[in-house]
């Protein structure tokens, strides 16, 4: 197949695909249409389809998908095949929810290290997971491209200038920081307190069930 572009919205879309279509397998369903894909992902059916149309023929008309094919299709799309380690930087409550929960739906990423600068965690594991000092984050940093940061706003600039440093080449920034970092470097930052506000503020002002 030829290779081509695809949309930035398309790919962050995705995964959110293959999650779903990955809980169709464990439940023993082979096909699913456009339509009740729309319904469970809250994406509209025409979306979902022209999705799908940049990587040809994936479902037939009357019939819909084929949850084994699409799940073996995306799951090369993806590189679900390959496992992408991640270090997480900071330890405390949402941390330790990430280290604990380590991604269980997902076979493609891991967190393997976490850094924090508590006496009473380093040294210890959370979830399974190693935690080091941050003061060596440096030293033990050297082969991971992802990190997650969930430190105090006031070091995450620093943090970020050593991830760098270190050849990091993707951040989830969980802080309030607008990290500066090269253009080679993705950061996605995810302030909590924002989603959580615009969450209230359309329930407040676009309910659902109201007509357009």
């Amino acid at each position: 197949m030829e290779e081509r572009k695809i949309p930035k919205a398309t790919a962050k879309r995705l995964p959110l695909y293959y999650r779903y279509l990955n809980n169709l397998n464990y439940q023993g369903k082979t096909r699913v249409s456009s339509q009740e894909l729309s319904e469970a992902v809250k994406v509209d059916s025409a979306t979902i389809r022209r999705d799908f149309s940049y990587f040809g023929a994936l479902g037939k008309k009357g019939y819909g998908y084929n949850v084994e094919y699409l799940l073996s299709f995306f799951r090369k799309t993806l590189n679900q095949d390959e496992i992408t380690e991640v270090a997480l930087i900071g330890v405390g409550n949402l941390g330790t929810a990430f280290l604990k929960y380590n991604f269980l739906r997902s076979n493609n990423i891991k967190i393997v290290m976490a850094f924090d600068a508590d006496p009473e965690k380093i040294g210890t594991k959370v979830g399974g997971v190693p935690v080091y000092n941050i003061k060596n984050l440096e030293d033990f940093i050297t082969d991971i491209e992802v990190a997650i940061l969930t430190v105090p706003v006031s070091e995450a600039e620093s943090i970020a200038k050593k991830l760098v440093k270190k050849g990091i080449k993707g951040i989830l920034n969980f802080t309030p920081a607008r990290i500066t970092v090269p253009d080679y470097i993705r950061v996605h930052h995810i302030d909590l307190a924002v989603e959580l506000q615009s969450l209230v503020y359309f329930l407040k002002n676009y309910p659902l069930d109201s007509e357009q």
